[in-house]
C-alpha cells in the first residue's frame, strides 16, 4: 500500500463551482481511492510520500460520455470514396488502443463508448482493467442497435420488431455491455436519411429501455430531430445523444423524465469547419442545415436546467481523442451559454450521474476514485486552460506528465479553434 499526500493544491468543488485553495488530498494507490481531502497540509494519515503541488489546480478527470473508440477521424472517405469504418477486427483494435492512449494523455480518465465494431470495447475494457494498455476507464455498449439498413447499420446490430429488440438487448448484456445504445433516428453521416427520420417505433425503443433497466443498465438514444427526441424521452432513455432540435414540450418531457442531453457539438462543428471537399456533400449539407438549430437547442436546454453531460462523438471526421474533449467544453461556453464552471461540471459530475457512477466518480471526495488532472491555471476562469499541457492522475498515481505531451505523436486531425461560426 502506498499513501500519497498531495499538498498545497486548489481542489475543484462542484457545490461551490470553484477551486478551493490551500487544500490537501490523500490517495491510496493500491485501492486507487481518495481517503482524505481537507484544508491545509496536515493529515492524520500515515503517508508514504508527500507531493507539493505548488498551488496548482486539481479537478476530476474529464469524462466523455459519447465516444467510438474503434474509429479514427482520418479514416473517412479516402480519395472521395465513402469509408466509414475500418474493415478488420485487427485494425479496429489497433485504433482503439491508440485512441485510449491519446484520451488518457489529454486528461480523459473515463469514457462511455456508444458503439464499437466487433464489440471490441468489451475486450478493451478488460485489457485496461488488467493494466495491459493505458487508457480511460470504460463503460461499454458493444455494437449499437439499428433497424435493418438504418443509421450505423454497417457495423451495428440490425433488429426489427419488439421481439428482435428484446432478444438483441438481452444478448448484448450477456456479452458484457454496460449500456445499450439505440439509433432512434437517422443522422448526418449516412446517405439517404435525415436527422428527422424516425427509425425505431416507440414500442421497439421502449422494449430496449425496459430490458436494459431490468438489468440495471443504462440506455442511450441517438436522437436528433425533435419528434425522434420526444419518442426517445417518452421511451425512458437515460440520455439523448445529439438533440439537434427540441421545443418547449420536449424540455418539459425531459424534466419529467429526468433526461440528460449529451450534445456532441464538435461532431457538427468540426465537419462544418474542415469537411469541405473531404466529407461528402450530402453530409456537409445536413451539417449546414442543422448546426445553428443544434446550438440553439443546447442553449435552450442549458437555460432550462436540463442536465448536460459532455460527449464529443469522438471518431467522427476531424473529431478525435486528443484535445477535442477539452475543446467541446469551449464550445459549451461559447455556443451554449455555459460558464466555465458549468462546463467543468458537464465533463465531471454530470457525466458521472448520467452514467450512474456518481458515487465513485465525478468529484474529488473521500471514497471516490483518485482520477484527476492538474493544471497550472484556473479552468473555472478560462475553460481553454484544459486544452493546454496538464498532468493526469489515475488511481492516485501520475500516468501522464506535462512535458510528455510535447513529444507525443502529433494528431492527424488537429482541432482549430480560431474561427467562429
Amino acid at each position: 500500500m502506498t499513501k500519497i499526500n498531495y499538498t498545497n493544491i486548489a481542489v475543484y468543488n462542484h457545490d461551490r463551482q470553484a477551486f478551493i485553495p490551500n487544500q490537501h488530498m490523500v490517495v491510496d494507490t493500491q485501492t486507487g481511492m481518495i481517503i482524505e481531502t481537507a484544508s491545509g497540509n496536515a493529515t492524520r494519515q500515515a503517508c508514504d510520500e508527500v507531493v507539493d503541488m505548488r498551488g496548482r489546480f486539481a479537478m476530476p478527470g474529464m469524462m466523455n460520455a459519447h465516444t467510438h473508440m474503434t474509429d479514427m477521424p482520418t479514416y473517412w472517405w479516402q480519395n472521395g470514396a465513402e469509408k466509414r469504418h475500418p474493415d478488420s477486427r485487427e485494425m479496429c483494435t489497433m485504433f482503439a488502443i491508440r485512441n485510449m492512449q491519446d484520451a488518457l494523455a489529454h486528461g480523459v480518465t473515463y469514457i462511455r463508448n456508444v458503439g464499437a465494431e466487433f464489440d471490441i470495447d468489451i475486450e478493451i475494457k478488460k485489457m485496461q482493467e488488467k493494466g495491459w494498455i493505458k487508457g480511460p476507464k470504460v463503460m461499454t455498449s458493444g455494437r449499437a442497435f439499428c433497424i435493418t439498413g438504418g443509421h450505423d447499420s454497417d457495423c451495428g446490430y440490425e433488429v426489427d420488431g419488439v421481439d428482435e429488440v428484446r432478444k438483441g438487448v438481452r444478448q448484448a448484456m450477456k456479452n458484457g455491455v454496460d449500456n445499450i445504445k439505440m439509433m432512434v433516428t437517422g443522422g448526418v453521416l449516412k446517405d439517404g436519411e435525415t436527422p428527422e427520420d424516425i427509425q425505431f417505433t416507440f414500442e421497439e425503443a421502449q422494449a430496449a429501455v425496459m430490458e436494459a433497466h431490468h438489468k440495471n443498465k443504462t440506455a442511450a438514444a441517438h436522437a436528433q430531430g425533435n419528434a425522434g427526441v420526444k419518442e426517445a424521452v417518452a421511451a425512458g432513455f437515460d440520455t439523448i445523444e445529439h438533440a439537434f432540435e427540441i421545443d418547449d414540450e420536449t424540455i418539459a418531457m425531459m424534466k419529467a423524465h429526468k433526461t440528460t442531453i449529451v450534445p456532441t457539438m464538435n461532431a457538427m462543428y468540426a465537419i462544418y469547419k474542415h469537411g469541405q471537399g473531404i466529407v461528402p456533400d450530402w453530409a456537409q449539407d445536413k451539417v449546414i442545415t442543422n448546426i445553428q438549430k443544434h446550438f440553439r437547442s443546447i442553449t435552450k436546454a442549458m437555460a432550462a436546467g436540463i442536465p448536460i453531460a459532455m460527449g464529443t462523438d469522438a471518431g467522427t471526421p476531424f473529431n478525435g481523442f486528443q484535445n477535442e474533449s477539452a475543446y467541446e467544453l469551449q464550445l459549451y461556453v461559447e455556443k451554449a451559454g455555459m460558464t466555465p464552471a458549468q462546463a467543468i461540471d458537464a465533463a465531471t459530475i454530470n457525466c458521472a450521474r448520467a452514467m450512474h457512477v456518481q458515487n465513485e466518480y465525478g468529484q474529488l471526495l473521500p471514497g471516490n476514485h483518485a482520477d484527476f488532472i492538474v493544471t497550472d491555471k484556473n479552468p473555472a476562469k478560462d475553460i481553454t486552460v484544459l486544452q493546454a499541457d496538464k498532468d493526469v492522475y489515475q488511481n492516485g498515481a501520475q500516468v501522464h506528465a506535462q512535458q510528455e505531451v510535447a513529444v507525443a505523436h502529433k494528431s492527424q486531425n488537429p482541432v482549430h479553434i480560431s474561427a467562429a461560426l
